[in-house]
């Protein structure tokens, strides 16, 4: 399944879109790697996601095209949630 469509159906990112230019910015690694949307992930790949200063590693349980709201969370494990401080370029 495709890095971006695994994103919304699992709604750990609202919009497909959204997840395309998150992926795009390079916030995304799957198993350390750097990831674009259409990078394709199994379940066992663990994901590594920045939201802001929020850093979220979760691993795929589970792959399904479609899910309701109640089975999406089902769909991953959050391994660790870490707050990032953000560095300063010193000028």
């Amino acid at each position: 399944m495709r890095l971006d469509k695994f994103l919304k159906v699992s709604r750990l990112i609202k919009r497909r879109t959204l997840a395309k230019e998150v992926s795009d910015q390079g916030r995304i690694t799957i198993n350390g790697q750097q990831a674009k949307a259409s990078s394709t992930v199994k379940v066992g790949d663990e994901l590594k996601i920045r939201f802001g200063q929020k850093l979220v590693t979760v691993q795929i349980d589970r792959l399904q095209e479609t899910s309701r709201k109640e089975e999406a969370a089902e769909m991953y494990s959050i391994i660790k949630e870490e707050k990032v401080e953000l560095v300063e370029e010193a000028e």
